[in-house]
């Protein structure tokens, strides 16, 4: 969890603290359509996974970002 709060933050630019599965397009003001993107972009590389264009339109938060990772294999440490 840590890496991928680490990721959220440097992409987001928010303070990883901040970070909980409900965190959200809705309630964080810079994550766009372009930090999305950018999103995907570095959660496929820093845990070498492919997202479909399914999984990627899916993601309303943090949590769903969590499923999915693991769902491709990731085990996230707690």
């Amino acid at each position: 969890m840590e890496k991928l709060k680490h990721i959220l933050s440097k992409v987001l630019g928010i303070d990883e603290k901040l970070i909980t599965d409900e965190t959200s397009p809705d309630n964080v003001e810079t994550w766009d359509s372009f930090n999305s993107l950018m999103l995907i972009s570095e959660l496929e590389s820093n845990f070498n996974v492919t997202f479909t264009m399914q999984e990627v339109v899916s993601i309303k938060s943090v949590k769903n970002i969590k499923d999915i990772l693991e769902k491709n294999g990731v085990t996230l440490e707690k």
